[in-house]
């Protein structure tokens, strides 16, 4: 028991303290590389989603199927009040313009959707994951064309047109906000190192958390959707909170949107097209449609203001803490 105290605490301070170095090289290497504020979410989320996906992955390759869904669905749940209700809270308000609300929307409702079908066994992993991979392969292939590329997708004139300007605005932020210093070969290498650091305390969280949470008689479902959740969700946080508290709202946005969806194809429906999931259960079900209902309430909280303010930070915050109050009282 000493030993799990250790790697799962041990662990939890570690990848938090990686996580800072993690995002912020990162922002460096995506400034060098001219990314946009859509695309750095992307980045950010990559980086900091290993925790959420590698304590997943460990989970479902040893059979703890409950542990393993309930990490991703319930971490995704955590990112929405953390990194996007905390990060309200902390900056007052994040700005958002509403084409760039729409369009990172309707990503994020489709992949929660088929995440919420497959973890309820109304579909199959592989069709979730392909009807879900597919949408995010599209959107982020998007993100990376030129204005001129964007212009000449085979879509309709008009839908052209609306998304090449929803991804425009994102830039506008990035004008007033304090942009990063360019990063180098310096910085490419501490990111290899934070993540590498991240993913082998990620690893020894995983297995902590499963020890204590048994040998105290914890739920998987608590385990791995409300304490694993978050634990491994705390370089989504710093990367949230340190991007709507410099005003780079739209890649506070990307990057909660984003995590979201990563973690629900890479750390839910890939493995589990694998491996499995685990049987439909009221806890599993629950945290999912948590999930579901906190990610339409964020954006439509967002669209209504033009944004997230700090009001509006406290109730996503709390639609979380009765969601695990709940958890753990159902359990």
């Amino acid at each position: 028991m000493a030993l799990a105290f250790f790697a799962f605490f041990g662990g939890a301070i570690v990848s938090l303290a990686t996580s800072w170095v993690l995002v912020t090289r990162l922002e460096r290497v995506g400034e060098r590389f001219g990314l946009s504020e859509a695309l750095l979410g992307v980045v950010a989320a990559l980086g900091a989603d290993a925790p959420e996906i590698t304590s997943s992955v460990t989970a479902l390759a040893q059979h703890q199927r409950v542990i393993g869904a309930g990490v991703v669905i319930g971490s995704n749940a955590f990112n929405l009040a953390a990194l996007l209700g905390l990060g309200a809270v902390v900056s007052a308000f994040i700005a958002l313009h509403r084409r760039v609300i729409v369009l990172g929307g309707i990503v994020a409702m489709w992949i929660a959707t088929w995440c919420v079908l497959a973890a309820t066994g109304v579909v199959g992993p592989l069709l979730g994951l392909i009807l879900a991979a597919s949408v995010l392969v599209a959107y982020l292939v998007t993100l990376g064309l030129r204005r001129e590329d964007r212009e000449r997708l085979a879509l309709p004139s008009g839908l052209r047109l609306w998304i090449s300007s929803a991804i425009d605005e994102e830039e506008v932020e990035l004008q007033e906000s304090i942009r990063p210093s360019r990063g180098g070969p310096l910085d490419v290498a501490a990111v290899c190192g934070a993540l590498i650091v991240v993913v082998l305390a990620s690893v020894a969280m995983e297995h902590g958390a499963s020890s204590l949470g048994h040998h105290f008689h914890i739920a998987d479902a608590v385990i791995g959707g409300a304490i694993l959740a978050a634990v491994t969700s705390l370089p989504n946080a710093v990367a949230a909170v340190h991007l709507a508290a410099n005003g780079r709202g739209a890649a506070a946005l990307s990057t909660a949107l984003m995590s979201n969806n990563l973690n629900v194809v890479a750390g839910l429906l890939i493995p589990g097209a694998i491996v499995g999931l685990s049987r439909p259960s009221f806890a599993g079900n629950f945290t999912a449609l948590t999930y579901l209902i906190l990610t339409a309430v964020v954006l439509l909280l967002a669209f209504a203001h033009r944004g997230l303010s700090r009001r509006s930070g406290w109730i996503i915050i709390s639609g979380y803490a009765i969601f695990v109050i709940w958890l753990v009282a159902a359990t």
